[in-house]
């Protein structure tokens, strides 16, 4: 089919964006980016206790404004040739819902009520409900975490669900079951949100609530019930099935249709996480390892099930066939932070400049400071004795999930300045990585190639030239400005029969790559003996 188009929506930890994307070509026609309103206000959170809530209105009003804003300049001509739409989320990011498939903080009772409202990745907040989970699992008769890495991690689906229901009555008489964003926002689209009817993504079952097929679905309701009796029940208010992105949701709602000015013909997909469409996005292929990298990051692996499926990856965010493409096994992993870590470092530095001098001295200071600094410690020497500090801020996602792991630096002295710290910083990041890359090759998993996506990958120099120092690998940079929202859009052409593939749409919408950062070799033995030493450091912090 010729001149057709389709609509990849990204919604992020901090806004959301939509992407109109000619299906032949890849060439993207417009494109807009909205931030959340009340998420920048700071509205129901809680940095100190790791609370990170989103009420579903920013994701709606994100939703209509960014789709509307893409196709504002868009000719009638085009806007008539959309056929399809596919939306990523971040993940797990799991909100309570009622019979209807209304999240609560929708309802007037719940307007204001945090637990009423979706439960961001990064919420730590249910540390304890997920070493429970694990406890239980690990000494029942089947081990319902075997394939995510062995540990179930607090950011995900049971853990947040199990947390909530615990502390807030009201929402455990009022939630008849639970949904992730991905599946949300993409039924929103079509009219139907009855929790029951609507398709479920395969990437957010099988990484975030332990969805296998060996397991004829979820956890068994005998499991869930001796982790907690509130669980009781709630397995057959959710899903047995799932399915992949290739696939459709439905179509365009006559009320969406209306609110976006485009036809009820166009075919809306099954939604999957913002990392696994990046990867689609990114032009993944076989055992190349893609990085989003962002505020925290989040690694996709793809591998032949032939090859790779029989093998159990110690300590990863699970392995789920078809969670990336059809017919290959998906694999995931990442940081808890990883952009955070050096907006932490940046805010502490303009807090107080805030406080004395103002706001406009602080903005000032806040655009200026990370490029800055990153000049510096980019001329800093490397060597032995080098400050090491651990990249555990938000806590540990992978390798061995831990979110109650805290950061730490060592080896500061009256000499050491910002410039110093923040290379120890990026340095830091750099050896999460490697203890990830190092993981999966020890499982028998090879990495072929490194790609990275994402905010850091494109405006930092320092970072990925440190980052491809320590991983000794070379590193391509996605030309993509908005991969996340380009693998979406591929995922729709598929959905909406536009190619038979992920690949085949790869091939003809993908934008290829415009930067390759190379290991240099006068660098690498020395980072080797300092990631040693983060090894140690982290087996110190970690008490072992």
């Amino acid at each position: 089919m010729n001149n057709s188009y389709v609509i990849g929506v990204d919604f992020g930890s901090d806004s959301v964006r939509a992407l109109v994307v000619n299906t032949q070509t890849g060439e993207p026609i417009g494109t807009h980016v909205h931030e959340y309103t009340r998420w920048k206000q700071g509205l129901y959170c809680d940095p100190a206790q790791s609370q990170f809530r989103q009420h579903p209105l920013d994701y709606l009003e994100g939703l209509t404004e960014t789709i509307n804003g893409a196709l504002a300049g868009v000719a009638d001509e085009i806007r008539k040739q959309v056929v399809g739409i596919s939306i990523d989320t971040t993940g797990s990011t799991p909100g309570p819902v009622d019979k209807t498939g209304l999240p609560l903080a929708l309802r007037p009772d719940f307007a204001e009520n945090p637990n009423g409202m979706f439960i961001l990745w990064k919420d730590h907040t249910a540390n304890a409900e997920a070493d429970e989970l694990n406890t239980l699992a690990h000494h029942w008769d089947v081990d319902y975490t075997k394939y995510v890495g062995g540990i179930y991690s607090s950011e995900w689906f049971w853990a947040k669900i199990l947390r909530t229901l615990r502390v807030d009555e009201a929402v455990r008489q009022h939630a008849f079951s639970w949904v992730e964003h991905c599946d949300w926002i993409s039924a929103v689209l079509t009219g139907n949100t009855n929790p029951l009817t609507i398709r479920r993504s395969r990437c957010a079952a099988g990484h975030k609530a332990l969805w296998h097929s060996e397991f004829d679905g979820l956890p068994s309701d005998e499991f869930l019930t001796r982790l907690d009796p509130l669980l009781g029940g709630l397995r057959e208010h959710l899903f047995t099935d799932t399915y992949t992105s290739d696939l459709p949701m439905g179509h365009l709602s006559a009320e969406w249709a209306e609110k976006l000015g485009l036809s009820t013909s166009v075919v809306v997909g099954v939604g999957a996480f913002d990392a696994h469409m990046g990867a689609i996005g990114a032009e993944i292929e076989p055992y190349a390892f893609v990085r989003i990298i962002g505020t925290s990051t989040c690694d996709i692996l793809m591998a032949p099930n032939e090859e790779i499926g029989h093998r159990l990856i110690r300590g990863i965010c699970g392995q789920v066939d078809g969670s990336v493409a059809p017919g290959m096994l998906g694999l995931e992993a990442g940081q808890s932070a990883f952009g955070d870590l050096y907006a932490w470092f940046a805010g502490l530095i303009t807090g107080p400049v805030r406080d004395l001098l103002g706001n406009e001295a602080a903005d000032t200071l806040s655009r200026q400071l990370i490029p800055h600094l990153s000049a510096q410690a980019a001329s800093l020497p490397v060597t032995p004795t080098d400050i090491i500090a651990l990249d555990w801020i938000n806590g540990r996602r992978t390798p061995d999930a831990n979110h109650t792991l805290k950061a730490a630096i060592s080896g500061l002295n009256l000499g050491t300045d910002a410039a110093k710290v923040f290379k120890s910083l990026v340095e830091a990041t750099a050896f999460g990585s490697r203890s990830i890359v190092d993981r999966f090759i020890e499982e028998g998993v090879p990495i072929r190639k490194v790609i990275a996506i994402g905010g850091v990958a494109k405006k930092s120099a320092f970072v990925m030239q440190t980052l491809a120092d320590v991983l000794n690998k070379p590193i391509q940079v996605a030309s993509a400005d908005q991969a996340c929202a380009l693998g979406a859009a591929m995922c729709a052409a598929v959905a909406a029969g536009i190619h038979p593939t992920m690949e085949a749409a790869q091939q003809a919408m993908g934008s290829g790559f415009d930067a390759e950062y190379h290991p240099r070799p006068a660098y690498v033995a020395t980072y080797e003996t300092l990631y040693q030493k983060y090894l140690t450091l982290g087996a110190f912090v970690e008490g072992k």
